[in-house]
């Protein structure tokens, strides 16, 4: 199983020239790395990762803000229409298909916590001040605005607990 506290760094490493998200993900990962730094160096790389990262946000038509908190290992194997609120928080070796919506709802104004190794499916809709727990799964075209329980599948709208992704946990 994949370990959602250690970060799977293979999952990001760019593989060929022509691979936009991990390209994405790459500028993201340089302009915060730069951030802390100081000195000419470290200010010319983080306008550098800047400039590399509106272009393939724009290639990839992918809108991950610049200061996300992600971490290591993120697995977005088809960017197109990813949206995702700044002040989301993402956890180690998660994967986000085409088209996921990760966002606040206007009642509370907070962002979700999705914690390692979810896997997110195409469509789906993460909405508001959740917790998605490590190794759950969320279904395509799944609306979630409430937590997550860990190795939990969901799915529907609104999304509901519909089996789990562990193998010694009985079904909900």
């Amino acid at each position: 199983m994949i370990s959602s506290e250690v970060a799977d760094w293979e999952r990001e490493r760019i593989k060929t020239y022509w691979s936009p998200a991990r390209r994405l993900l790459k500028s993201i990962r340089d302009y915060q790395r730069n951030l802390s730094k100081k000195g000419l160096f470290a200010n010319l790389n983080k306008k550098l990762a800047v400039l590399r990262y509106r272009f393939w946000s724009v290639i990839t038509g992918a809108d991950i803000p610049i200061n996300i908190q992600i971490g290591g290992g993120l697995s977005i194997p088809h960017p197109n229409g990813i949206v995702i609120h700044p002040l989301s928080k993402i956890g180690v070796n998660c994967l986000i298909h085409q088209q996921v919506t990760i966002g606040i709802s206007h009642k509370d104004g907070l962002a979700p916590v999705i914690e390692g190794h979810v896997d997110i499916g195409a469509g789906a809709k993460i909405i508001g001040a959740i917790t998605i727990g490590e190794h759950a799964l969320i279904g395509a075209n799944a609306v979630v605005v409430k937590d997550v329980p860990a190795y939990a599948v969901v799915a529907g709208i609104p999304a509901k607990i519909i089996g789990t992704t562990a193998k010694d946990i009985p079904s909900v």
